[in-house]
């Protein structure tokens, strides 16, 4: 384990580096993936995964917690999982005739939520005030969480059967959406002919232990965004927000994420302030999932955003 006194921003660097370096030995081809979930887990935010089964969604996230030295729970989510399945329950404890509160698997630094659009709506809105507060409320008492606390989603394409589609005020607190996608030939020749990735990461030791991870977490709220960044960001935000162009705009959690992972992403390349080119990085990912074209565009998403970074003048 990196047991780094380098506390500066290169020393930083140095350690982000090293831990996604580590990932990326046993996620293949992914580079911009896993720079975009560890900018997202360091910007204290949520990532949500769509793709298709089989892709490494959940060897990613299983990776991701290893890097890092942060405990790990997961939920299969399914349609007959209930709240208390996620949440904890109250347990009457006959020998002292109270009840127990009995912590459930959302009280862990990483939780992975496997495919949360099997579960019924009701399951999946257990989710959101811990992903929004760092706290649960059960039978009107309220329990803390840990920090760090990071929510991977991972969902299946909305054409799958058995599934139900997140509502918005769950897909916003999702700070991020990625795709992995098929790897790339080389990757995936790589792949098939090297060690099977399970055996690799329980190999695998973490670079970074869960203190010194909060430290660097703690830095990112140091890192500059002068005048001018802030206004980029607030033109790209009213661009969304054009109806010929979209559905309804990003919201101002949106706005909140954008500076924040922008930050993240300049401290993860070593500088003390943003520059335009993290907030590109970044702003795709945030936006993917928070917006849904105008009838009138039969483009995806992600393309009208490629415009929309291309068009709004960069400070």
């Amino acid at each position: 384990m990196l047991d780094s006194t380098d506390h500066s921003l290169a020393g930083i660097r140095a350690e982000i580096h090293k831990a996604l370096r580590a990932i990326e030995t046993i996620i293949l081809g992914k580079s911009t993936q896993i720079q975009l979930a560890v900018c997202c887990l360091l910007a204290r935010g949520h990532c949500l995964i769509e793709d298709l089964p089989g892709v490494g969604k959940t060897t990613l996230s299983q990776t991701i917690a290893r890097a890092f030295a942060l405990d790990f729970n997961r939920i299969q989510f399914t349609s007959d999982l209930l709240p208390a399945d996620i949440l904890g329950v109250s347990i009457f404890d006959p020998d002292k005739q109270i009840f127990r509160f009995h912590p459930g698997p959302v009280f862990a630094h990483f939780l992975l939520a496997d495919e949360i659009n099997r579960a019924t709506p009701k399951t999946q809105s257990a989710l959101l005030e811990a992903m929004e507060e760092k706290q649960i409320t059960v039978e009107g008492t309220t329990h803390r969480l840990d920090e760090p606390f990071f929510v991977i989603g991972t969902q299946n394409p909305l054409d799958q059967s058995g599934t139900f589609p997140l509502p918005e005020s769950q897909l916003d607190r999702f700070m991020m959406k990625i795709t992995l996608g098929y790897p790339d030939q080389a990757a995936e020749r790589a792949l098939l002919s090297g060690e099977n990735p399970r055996d690799l990461l329980q190999r695998m030791r973490p670079v970074l232990s869960v203190d010194r991870f909060i430290a660097i977490q703690t830095k990112v709220d140091d890192i500059h965004c002068a005048e001018p960044l802030l206004d980029y960001v607030q033109r790209l935000i009213q661009a969304t927000r054009n109806p010929g162009l979209f559905v309804y705009g990003i919201s101002p959690r949106a706005g909140l994420a954008i500076i924040q992972a922008s930050k993240a992403w300049a401290l993860m390349n070593g500088r003390g302030h943003v520059e335009p080119g993290d907030v590109q990085a970044v702003f795709g990912a945030i936006a993917d999932h928070r917006l849904t074209p105008s009838e009138q565009h039969s483009h995806p998403t992600m393309d009208l955003v490629d415009d929309l970074l291309e068009q709004i003048p960069i400070p």
